[in-house]
């Protein structure tokens, strides 16, 4: 990508469109384009349409989307499956009629079978059932991947896909019903240090594991891909390493300096028992993380005591 490119990043607000935004910023891109949901409502294929023909932008990142945990995910199937249906159809067709020279599409790592073969390759999707908790969330963004795989076969589109495994970062979300599980335990320890509880209350069993990427990370693999990637198969973007819910529970403990008692709610669902991607094909390219778990979780806190204040 040129450095004078107009590039638009969809979900400039969220946790992985802000630090999309920061690493072009970083690496000397001038033309970002970034709308608020007040400025283009993405669920509005008319103003989609509009906003294409008058910026004209040359690259799209696609980092919008409904996004929540299990609880989340299990509430609201029927706004997970629009919303996001909506929001990448949208997306992707007014940039196909408006000659984007390349659009990436970020799913999740969702989108793989409950049951996948660890770690997950790119062609186990579709061998087997979804996790019945966030399927909603799954089928939409499957659907996201086969339709970039459609424009491109029957279009001639540079139209990429991208599968983060779990994120955090700066911007996340930290409420305690709709948010991921590592946002959620920062919330959930910080709030318990400083009320001088003895105990936090974990959902599940804390048996599954769980791999982890910081949104800085996988804003250098968005930004490495939209130079160096270009075909039909979507792609894996993880860590390579895992870690167990219980683990994690305990290092977010330690980090935040609580120091009672972490209980564990088993009427609460676990979700897929374990989710580690294989991202191979990514690092056979050249890319690799930098930021470490616990480094990482240490900068996640540091933005929520910020945003606290």
């Amino acid at each position: 990508m040129d450095k004078n490119a107009k590039i638009f990043v969809a979900g400039h607000r969220g946790l992985v469109g802000s630090a999309i935004c920061k690493k072009l910023q970083q690496q000397g891109f001038t033309q970002l384009i970034a709308k608020t949901r007040a400025e283009l409502d993405l669920l509005d294929a008319k103003a989609v349409g509009q906003f294409f023909a008058q910026e004209k932008p040359e690259y799209v990142l696609d980092a919008a989307a409904k996004v929540g945990g299990i609880h989340a995910n299990d509430s609201y199937p029927a706004e997970f499956l629009f919303q996001n249906l909506q929001i990448q159809n949208n997306l992707i067709h007014q940039a196909y009629l408006a000659k984007v020279k390349k659009f990436l599409f970020l799913g999740s790592s969702c989108i793989y079978p409950k049951f996948a073969p660890q770690p997950m390759k790119e062609d186990a999707l579709l061998t087997g059932p979804l996790e019945p908790s966030n399927q909603w969330y799954a089928v939409a963004k499957i659907a996201g991947i086969k339709m970039c795989q459609a424009y491109r076969r029957e279009y001639g589109c540079d139209f990429i896909s991208a599968m983060p495994t779990n994120m955090y970062g700066p911007n996340d979300n930290y409420d305690l019903q709709n948010s991921h599980v590592l946002p959620a335990l920062i919330r959930k320890f910080h709030e318990a240090k400083n009320s001088g509880a003895r105990e936090v209350v974990c959902w599940g069993t804390g048996s599954p594991f769980r791999e982890f990427l910081y949104s800085d990370d996988l804003a250098e693999a968005c930004v490495f891909l939209m130079d160096k990637y270009s075909e039909e198969q979507f792609i894996n973007i993880g860590s390579g390493s895992e870690i167990t819910i219980k683990e994690l529970s305990e290092l977010v403990g330690k980090i935040i300096g609580f120091e009672g008692k972490i209980a564990w709610d088993t009427s609460k669902p676990d979700g897929t028992p374990r989710k580690l991607m294989d991202s191979s094909r990514l690092f056979a390219l050249g890319w690799k993380p930098r930021v470490n778990l616990e480094e990482g979780i240490r900068l996640a806190y540091k933005d929520f005591c910020q945003r606290k204040n």
